[in-house]
């Protein structure tokens, strides 16, 4: 598949700045895998207070861009993306170098199973070909994007 972009992202995802934390899709295989990045730059919000002098990208925003191509996988062009991927899970993560402003965030997500609207990925950041971090995270298919309705009971079914 060709890459997509961050206008096509964002008829994927719902995120908008300063939330939206893909830059662009390099490979995809809907509920196998995909590849992506970010560029953290300087201008990113989060550095006028983490940290003042010493900009480090901090490991939450790490998981949440790994959750968010992780969305992308499941949520590709069609019939699921009129649904919202909830993050309900993470496991086993590791952060093992800084990230910082001039770095490029490479991104991969696999799915490791899925039944039903619970599934489980493998995701891995690197930057430079080093590892920034690692895990496993649990999402949810959740309820129409345009209803803000959230039913908890999914993860027991």
């Amino acid at each position: 598949m060709a890459f997509i972009d961050v206008r096509e992202i964002m008829t994927i995802l719902p995120h908008r700045y300063p939330l939206l934390l893909i830059d662009r899709i390099t490979e995809l295989e809907p509920m196998k895998f995909a590849r992506g990045y970010k560029n953290i730059t300087a201008n990113e919000p989060m550095f006028t207070g983490h940290f003042p002098g010493n900009p480090v990208f901090p490991g939450v925003y790490m998981v949440e861009a790994l959750a968010q191509l992780g969305g992308t996988m499941v949520l590709e062009p069609g019939d699921m993306a009129r649904k919202l991927v909830y993050l309900v899970g993470i496991d086993k993560v590791k952060f093992r170098r800084p990230v910082v402003p001039g770095d490029r965030l490479d991104m991969e997500t696999r799915m490791l199973r899925a039944r039903r609207n619970i599934g489980w990925v493998s995701v891995e950041a690197t930057v430079d070909g080093k590892l920034a971090c690692s895990g496993e995270m649990m999402f949810s298919i959740g309820a129409d994007a345009t209803s803000t309705a959230y039913d908890a009971t999914i993860l027991h079914q």
